[in-house]
């Protein structure tokens, strides 16, 4: 991976990103702020050849994929993704990478005079022109400033700067309030501003979360306007919806954790060794190493975290480890795979966070619809299901986040009493495939609607309690739960 370890030894206001631009190269995608702990962070970082996505250029014809009527296994294309006659650099959103070398100079909130410069380093051609610098040694419950600087070589001045901020965790033993924004399912061609992007990035930074996870569908990868059947198709996709003013503002300013599902690594319901019948020349692998270029990622995809006191969150790989979806249910068949189950569990129990949270890329509890096989609330994968339930229910104060439905819900296992909230998706036109008719026992709230889910850990009269709200995609809240913890 191409990351550079800096080690920042120094002896809460926000500041909004700010960007400058003078001349190549860019920073049009901004930056990343990923994998934050209480003395860690890494910042995502990209060169571009110009300072915003072209917003003058072709539109992409929607060709969407037809049956082979020789081969009903098979799919085909009618026409091509990129009209004929013209390249990607002619459509619209395009962003191309440059060549080019990155620093961060990093600075603790009011003291301007402890600037730690990093070493340049110089972006991979082979990794869509990104470079990721690891953070260490930061201080607990400390705003840091930054800047990220981009030129084309060394000895060149610099033609960029992005400007961001975060703030790292408390440490394990501190009580701290903490809040954190969850999403799910981010389409491009569903964004709710044409310009801008998808509004409830805006309208989540007004809460001013410590973290946000976006728990997968990050883009779709098999929706036409292109469809990605090729690796430079799959890394414009990632370009075209982080150089969304919305996005890119939110993400210079906002801790993150990325997980992947199934649209943001190949193809619907995909499994490491699924039949490609309709992706192209771009397959299961090349996705999987695109996911790892564009967000930033520590050493697994599943991993934990701990916000002071009273908050552990478990962020789960769904895709890599899993059986295939037709593969008959039982003892061997899974979507997490044996290591990730072992480390799980152990964790869990090592934890003595007030309030755990398992944050899903699928559900856990359900219910979900009777026609799919792709998660543990499916029978299709009912017997590890049962498993991480039953675990789950045994452990004090514990919830499940998940994303995938394209509707907002908290539900209850009849079984177990494990609840589960989810987001819903990131749109209002991105929501559906639900009706309040399904509505079944097992909700306690059902909505099908897009916006966000958000959580505030807080103490009341010396008690912890997490407050589950979800939100429309204006921010207004729909739902309100307040847990206390035992």
């Amino acid at each position: 991976m191409n990351k550079s370890r800096v080690s920042l030894l120094f002896g809460v206001l926000l500041a909004w990103p700010m960007v400058f631009a003078a001349a190549v190269p860019y920073q049009a995608n901004g930056i990343k702020i990923g994998e934050v702990d209480s003395n860690s962070a890494i910042i995502w970082t990209r060169l571009t050849r110009e300072a915003e996505s072209k917003s003058d250029g072709l539109e992409f014809p929607l060709v969407n994929y037809e049956r082979d009527p020789n081969n009903p296994d098979r799919r085909y294309y009618p026409g091509p993704q990129i009209p004929e006659g013209h390249t990607l650099e002619e459509m619209d959103r395009v962003t191309p990478g440059a060549e080019g070398w990155v620093r961060l100079k990093v600075w603790p909130e009011n003291h301007t005079d402890q600037v730690i410069e990093t070493e340049w380093a110089q972006v991979d051609p082979d990794r869509d022109f990104t470079h990721q610098f690891l953070l260490t040694n930061l201080e607990p419950d400390t705003t840091y400033h930054f800047v990220s600087e981009g030129k084309s070589d060394l000895q060149s001045e610099e033609s960029s700067k992005v400007k961001g901020v975060l703030k790292t965790a408390q440490v394990d033993d501190k009580p701290e309030r903490v809040v954190f924004t969850v999403v799910t399912g981010q389409e491009y061609h569903r964004r709710d501003n044409p310009e801008l992007g998808h509004q409830i990035y805006p309208v989540m930074s007004q809460l001013n979360p410590n973290f946000f996870v976006h728990t997968g569908d990050i883009l779709y990868y098999d929706k036409a306007g292109p469809q990605a059947l090729s690796v430079e198709l799959a890394r414009f996709k990632w370009n075209r919806i982080y150089g969304m003013p919305f996005q890119r503002a939110f993400h210079n300013r906002t801790p993150s954790y990325f997980i992947k599902d199934d649209h943001d690594t190949w193809q619907n319901d995909c499994w490491p060794t699924m039949e490609n019948n309709k992706m192209g020349d771009f397959t299961f692998e090349e996705g999987q190493a695109i996911y790892l270029e564009q967000v930033p990622m520590g050493e697994k995809t599943y991993r934990t975290y701990r916000w002071g006191k009273d908050l552990q969150i478990w962020l789960v790989e769904g895709r890599d480890y899993r059986s295939p979806n037709d593969m008959p249910d039982g003892p061997e068949k899974t979507i997490w795979g044996k290591e990730q189950m072992e480390w799980f569990k152990r964790t869990v129990e090592e934890s003595d966070a007030a309030f755990r949270l398992l944050i899903s890329p699928t559900p856990i509890v359900g219910p979900d619809r009777e026609n799919k096989h792709d998660n543990h609330a499916n029978k299709d994968f009912k017997y590890e299901g049962d498993l991480i339930r039953q675990f789950i229910s045994e452990q004090k104060n514990m919830y499940v986040v998940c994303g995938d439905r394209h509707w907002q819900y908290v539900s209850v296992d009849p079984k177990t009493g494990v609840e589960e909230f989810c987001s819903g998706p990131t749109s209002e036109a991105h929501a559906g495939g639900f009706s309040q008719e399904d509505r079944s026992d097992m909700h306690r709230y059902l909505n099908i609607c897009g916006g966000f889910l958000s959580g505030t850990v807080d103490r009341a009269n010396g008690k912890p309690t997490l407050t589950f709200r979800h939100h429309s995609v204006a921010g207004e809240i729909l739902n309100e739960e307040v847990l206390r913890a035992e």
